[in-house]
């Protein structure tokens, strides 16, 4: 990344209006007084020999670059992707989603768009879309939000123990950019001096929204593999950038080897002038998927996909060290 990036003066997620510290807190504080199910990444439900995985998520302000440009046609595909890839960091295997769309207005087109997106997303991920419920509620959303239900099945012993082991190694998959995470930082660097339908520097057969719309990559065919390596632990990486590490454990996690960071990073990055570390603790980096696993068993997963070792588990508490970073969870 950039030298000039560690000014401290340079754009924060929190200066530009999310603050990850107090939304992991007020979500404590709503699992608090819920009595919910504290999972990391789905919630289990024991339904007898197997366990039934939900998990839940939106698209975030990616909808505004879409609708900046008047293109929905790749949301579905996140809104899918978001919730399945937490399924996958289980160790569950997706099976059905439904989705929920609330409109300011009805517009065909938009929504013509979106269930295109949701169909390819699905396909994608081998689900079943199997319903949804669009709301129209002009008092309370301006333009449109969605988000989606995601149901899983895995038998007991498939499940993740969730606990990397010192020792282990880390196989790490490519993302396919900036995914659904962190677009509220890259939204306001990028349009201070640029408008969406400018051309994209780093590619100009793109636009700039064109470039933050590349949808989010979908992880289910690394299921599989995970599963016969007898995974440890699996981290989807998505808010909160590479400190997503350490929901694998209290450990510390050395990074040696991640994948380069897509171009896309380089641009928001020097158009906020957004530090190294910032930008670690906000965006995937180039890294959409992690596991921590026996080495032995390690080399086996890197054959079988596109993944490499990417680092080690080590003893420690919580941090992880990428890219001469030292990033505490």
């Amino acid at each position: 990344m950039t030298d000039d990036s560690d000014d401290e003066e340079g754009l924060t997620y929190a200066d530009s209006g999310v603050d990850i510290d107090a939304s992991e807190a007020a979500t404590a504080a709503l699992i608090g007084a819920a009595g919910e199910f504290e999972g990391d990444y789905a919630g289990l439900v024991d339904i007898g020999d197997q366990y039934l995985a939900l998990a839940t998520d939106g698209v975030g302000t990616k909808l505004l670059v879409a609708e900046a440009i008047d293109d929905y046609s790749t949301i579905g595909i996140d809104c899918i992707a978001m919730n399945v890839n937490d399924l996958v960091a289980t160790g569950v295997e997706p099976v059905a989603f439904v989705d929920y769309l609330a409109v300011e207005e009805p517009d065909d087109e938009e929504s013509e768009q979106i269930g295109a997106g949701l169909r390819e997303g699905a396909k994608r991920a081998d689900v079943a879309l199997v319903g949804g419920e669009t709301a129209v509620m002009p008092d309370v959303i301006k333009g449109l939000d969605i988000a989606g239900t995601c149901a899983g099945l895995a038998p007991k012993d498939a499940v993740f123990p969730g606990e990397a082991e010192p020792g282990d190694a880390i196989v790490g998959w490519p993302s396919a950019g900036i995914h659904s995470n962190g677009l509220t930082l890259a939204r306001e660097a990028v349009t201070a001096n640029h408008e969406y339908t400018d051309d994209y520097p780093r590619d100009p057969e793109q636009t700039i929204a064109e470039a933050l719309l590349t949808p989010t990559r979908i992880y289910t065919d690394l299921l599989g593999p995970l599963r016969d390596a007898e995974t440890h632990a699996a981290a989807h990486v998505t808010g909160g950038g590479w400190t997503n590490l350490t929901r694998m454990g209290e450990h510390r996690y050395e990074i040696t080897d991640p994948f380069d960071a897509q171009p896309i990073f380089e641009f928001v990055q020097s158009e906020g002038s957004v530090s190294d570390e910032e930008m670690h603790r906000t965006f995937n980096m180039g890294t959409g998927f992690v596991a921590a696993m026996p080495e032995s068993a390690a080399e086996t997963v890197v054959e079988a996909t596109d993944g490499r070792i990417i680092g080690e588990v080590t003893d420690g508490e919580g941090c992880v060290a990428v890219r001469g970073l030292e990033l505490t969870g």
